[in-house]
């Protein structure tokens, strides 16, 4: 385009604005259109104002303008979440009024071309009494048109209020009911942490109260035991405390003051823990006459024995665990196992129980014990025999070197040629206490197919158990 003809368009679009806000119109004399550039003013301010809501006001620069500034954006944008209805609700209203404009715009419109024509007519015909009485006509319905209107805004207005009171009042309420689930969720916090306090103190006042129990009973047993000491007791010499004398042939080399009865109490586990252990060897024995118990410790097989209505008796070379025994009303003796099992009369028990011993013998000693054990059992008498298993390599880890008075495990296939060799039928060797239910590490190795036979032939039982039943021929 030209400049001329852009100076013609730009010319024309000025005509028509300012056609639009002129009052009165050329073309009919005598005739004004309804002014509308209060409105428009109107809405201009009103959108003024509604942008400058959230907004700071400007001040002279410095470090106090800044401080005074920073602080009044970060509350005006605190509080955006709180102002953001009132803004929809004037964006609402700022819409209304533009539609109100247009449709005034339109109207003008309207009545310049209606005035146009009645100026045509008029002119024309002259007929100014019969428009008039138009104008009169249309003119009430107009207003009625323009009343209804502004009671349709005022309703919509009221509704918009109505709406922002129903929002507020379900932001309170849901702001109330936070509080009153946080205050609840806190009530239950302090009441678990507080009961879980109670709980840790209860079990360390158990703990601390079965540390002290065991402290006295080992008090009680030594007390009981020194009277035998010095005289003998007429059971043989007693060996030093912490001393496995099972050997036959005289106390190891360890110092008296290694207290092994304190050492079994904390390592070997409690009585109730040994006893549950040993219920497995109970269907082997319940229909003996008589079972002797080869290094008894504390009784706990006798006792389950005893329980079952089975006549028993045993041997331990610890004073501590012979007085333990006594204390319990077992018929317990102090000495030496061999000693003690050639003292028996051939044939004369059916059942020999030997739990957690043959380890601490020296490697020649242990065929002589099944011998002995063979010689002394009536026929058909059961012998039974529990070792830890060296074919779970878990119990070199940490269980077996853990007793200074080990001397060397025994493979389950020795001790079954020991056992075949003496004449004992029907042997059953059974792994106890797989290594899997201890040591988690080892239970995840079946996750992987892999690893499954690996872990079922080398980290089975952590101990095992041979019996065998003395030929009857």
């Amino acid at each position: 385009m030209t400049p001329e003809q852009i100076a013609s368009v730009v010319e024309g679009i000025r005509e028509k604005v300012r056609s639009r806000h002129e009052k009165r119109v050329a073309e009919v004399p005598d005739f004004e259109l309804p002014v509308l550039e209060t409105l428009g003013h109107a809405r201009d301010a009103a959108l003024a104002k509604s942008a400058a809501i959230g907004t700071v006001n400007p001040r002279p620069p410095g470090p106090v303008n800044n401080a005074i500034q920073g602080v009044k954006k970060t509350v005006a944008r605190a509080l955006n979440w709180f102002v953001r209805d009132q803004i929809d609700f004037n964006r609402t209203v700022i819409d209304y009024m533009d539609r109100n404009i247009e449709v005034q715009i339109e109207q003008n419109y309207s009545l310049l071309r209606v005035a146009k024509g009645l100026a045509a007519m008029e002119a024309r015909w002259g007929d100014v009494d019969d428009l008039v009485k138009h104008w009169n006509t249309w003119r009430p319905a107009w207003e009625q048109k323009l009343t209804q209107a502004e009671i349709r805004f005022l309703q919509a207005l009221r509704d918009v209020e109505s709406a922002a009171r129903d929002r507020a009042a379900v932001f309170r309420d849901s702001a109330v009911k936070m509080h009153r689930d946080y205050e609840e969720a806190l009530r239950r916090t302090v009441d678990l942490v507080q009961q879980k306090h109670w709980e840790d103190l209860g079990r360390l006042k158990a703990e601390q109260e079965h540390l002290i129990h065991t402290e006295l009973r080992l008090i009680r047993r030594r007390a009981l035991a020194e009277p035998a000491a010095v005289t003998g007791g007429g059971e043989g010499r007693p060996a030093p405390q912490g001393v496995v004398a099972a050997n036959g042939g005289g106390p190891q080399e360890f110092p008296a003051s290694f207290d092994y009865a304190r050492f079994e109490e904390r390592f070997r586990g409690d009585e109730a823990y040994v006893r549950d252990a040993q219920q497995f060897h109970l269907p082997y024995f319940k229909n003996c006459r008589r079972v002797l118990d080869l290094g008894c410790g504390r009784g706990e097989f006798l006792e389950t024995l005893r329980e079952a209505g089975v006549e028993a008796a045993g041997v331990d070379t610890g004073s501590d665990a012979v007085a333990a025994c006594r204390d319990k009303g077992l018929a317990v003796q102090q000495g030496d196992l061999f000693e003690y099992l050639a003292g028996q009369a051939p044939g004369s028990v059916d059942g020999i129980f030997c739990a957690h011993v043959v380890e601490h013998l020296p490697p020649p000693r242990v065929p002589e014990l099944v011998a002995l054990a063979a010689e002394k059992l009536a026929p058909g008498g059961t012998l039974a025999i529990e070792t830890p298993n060296p074919g779970c390599l878990a119990i070199f880890a940490r269980d077996f070197f853990l007793d200074p008075t080990h001397r060397r495990p025994v493979p389950a296939n020795q001790l079954h040629f020991y056992l075949e060799e003496a004449g004992f039928v029907d042997l059953e060797v059974h792994e106890l206490h797989p290594a899997a239910e201890v040591y988690s590490e080892i239970a995840a190795l079946d996750q992987i197919e892999a690893l499954r036979e690996f872990r079922r032939k080398f980290f089975g039982g952590l101990d095992y158990a041979i019996l065998g039943r003395k030929w009857k021929g």
